[in-house]
């Protein structure tokens, strides 16, 4: 495989922490501290504008299969939510990526997961 490729492979969690799983293990275990280093990926965080990209969508995709009946509004700050996360924890920032590129790919991923969903902005009467 291509260095390339692999390197999309290893980026694209970053260093996030497996949310769900550990969620899941702090409700099994309520009487003890969980240790959250033990659900972080190793990394390492993106390194290219295009890695950074992989990481939104490849989470983006990912979090909007769990909404059972989704909304254009879900939809929408499902991904403000995602993205935001992953700036909040630094996971962009050696990738070269600008705030404005940022908020145009979260744009991109709303409008493509509303046409995935069928989903239309909802007006106001």
């Amino acid at each position: 495989m291509p260095d390339r490729i692999i390197d999309f492979i290893r980026t694209h969690h970053g260093t996030n922490v497996t949310y769900y799983f550990y969620k899941k293990e702090q409700e099994n275990n309520p009487d003890s501290v969980v240790d959250v280093k033990k659900f972080r990926y190793q990394g390492p965080i993106p390194f290219s504008r295009e890695t950074a990209i992989l990481m939104m969508c490849d989470a983006a995709e990912a979090a909007s299969k769990s909404i059972k009946q989704p909304t254009a509004k879900q939809i929408e700050e499902l991904i403000d939510k995602i993205i935001e996360k992953q700036k909040s924890s630094n996971q962009f920032i050696n990738s070269d990526i600008t705030f404005r590129e940022i908020e145009k790919i979260k744009k991109i991923i709303k409008n493509k997961l509303m046409n995935i969903y069928h989903l239309r902005v909802e007006y106001p009467d």
